[in-house]
């Protein structure tokens, strides 16, 4: 079993703005889980993740605070509190802040997140 807090967790600082905090996942010190892995990310007003896909992971995001714009293979929709988005493998996805404040938003992978599984296209 591991309990643990997004204030004890180092985060990956992405340069447009994105800082994604692993909280479940494949290394021992986040649990070792192999089924999913779970994070909380939170994107800065007019930053964005990087445009990338997945090989394997399906993954879903559940949007707590904020107003964003996510486009999934060219196309685009809005998102706010409340709105959850499931996004299948190799859907090409990136999601903006479109807001004045903060986004913030949880992220469920499954199976659980590990690095050769995500394609950045931006590369």
């Amino acid at each position: 079993m591991l309990i643990t807090r997004k204030d004890k967790t180092k985060p990956f600082n992405n340069p447009t703005g994105e800082h994604i905090y692993e909280m479940i996942g494949r290394s021992k010190n986040l649990g070792g889980a192999t089924k999913h892995s779970f994070g909380h990310v939170i994107i800065l007003p007019k930053g964005s993740s990087r445009p990338h896909y997945h090989t394997e992971a399906e993954e879903t995001y559940y949007i707590l605070k904020g107003n964003a714009k996510m486009v999934v293979d060219g196309r685009e929709y809005f998102l706010s509190a409340g709105d959850a988005v499931f996004i299948q493998p190799p859907e090409r996805h990136q999601i903006f802040n479109e807001g004045e404040e903060d986004l913030e938003f949880l992220v469920v992978c499954v199976p659980a997140w590990e690095s050769n599984n995500s394609v950045y296209i931006d590369e």
